[in-house]
């Protein structure tokens, strides 16, 4: 979601968190008012995950928002302060503002980071197209060295699960990184991230879909970042948990596409310098799955 930048304003109320905790907070969006609670000393991204969370289905993820606080000092809603911590009771809303933004979902190598998610040894057996997807995922790690296009690759739970597929090339790779946690937005994916300047889109692959994948890609919009999902590079042990996270994400505003789709659109032009190789790449592996079929 692209969510507005919150200003600094007075008589918000705020501070730093006192201690451990749940905190009350009434969720109001449009004629909806849902109480529901935040750990102690939650910020901005937590609250507008919880918005996410509520209202997912009738928040239009192509709007942009503001997020305001009811201040007792003024009787009414004020812009959300830059800094904000949750430390009491309080009540927040998500206003569309009036300008209406469309994601178009362009797509160029100098704002692209790829994001290749715990495609391990271990998960072979399990998950449905593993070997086709570890195809299309090779090709796409193959385009981002040509294109100059960073790749972070995460490892779940490495010492039990296994490595990266060996099929799987991670030479130049910025961050691979071992994790319990099922999203990828790790600090040090985080720090990564701040190292590179104008990332504007990620290109997210890998499994499970409905887990991992499905995580990751809710934390990064909402960081503001736009997310496409490859989705003939994306399975799960179950069909059926696959296509319903596919659809739920393509609702929030999540882009579902394919490898071809993305390797093409970031080149952009056949007179592009690096098109044959890429059109090459293209050429020499596309894995008839029907995986396809199943989004």
């Amino acid at each position: 979601m692209a969510a507005a930048e919150p200003g600094a304003a007075p008589g918000s109320g705020s501070c730093a968190p006192a201690g451990g905790g749940s905190v009350p907070v009434l969720f109001c969006f449009s004629v909806f008012a849902r109480p529901s609670t935040v750990p102690h000393g939650a910020g901005y991204e937590l609250l507008i995950q919880k918005f996410l969370s509520l209202y997912g289905d009738q928040i239009d993820m192509h709007r942009k928002f503001v997020v305001q606080l009811f201040s007792e000092e003024w009787s009414q809603y004020i812009d959300l302060p830059k800094g904000f911590l949750v430390n009491e009771r309080c009540k927040v809303r998500l206003v569309p503002l009036q300008i209406q933004i469309t994601t178009l979902g362009n797509l160029t190598p100098s704002s692209t980071v790829f994001f290749c998610c715990d495609m391990q040894e271990r998960f072979r057996p399990a998950i449905k197209y593993f070997g086709d997807i570890i195809s299309v995922g090779q090709r796409l790690l193959q385009g981002a060295r040509l294109l100059g296009i960073p790749v972070i690759v995460t490892e779940q739970y490495p010492k039990g699960l296994g490595s990266t597929v060996q099929e799987i090339d991670l030479t130049g790779a910025k961050l691979v990184l071992p994790k319990t946690k099922f999203s990828m937005v790790l600090p040090e994916v985080e720090a990564a991230l701040a190292e590179i300047p104008g990332v504007r889109s990620i290109v997210l692959f890998g499994v499970e879909t409905h887990v991992c994948i499905q995580q990751t890609a809710l934390e990064l919009i909402g960081r503001g970042l736009e997310v496409h999902i490859v989705a003939d590079a994306t399975s799960s042990r179950s069909m059926m948990d696959r296509m319903f996270a596919l659809e739920r994400l393509a609702r929030t505003g999540i882009i579902v596409t394919t490898s071809e789709a993305i390797l093409l659109q970031l080149v952009a032009d056949k007179e592009h310098p690096k098109f044959k190789e890429i059109q090459n790449l293209i050429k020499a592996s596309a894995p008839e799955s029907g995986l396809l079929s199943k989004v």
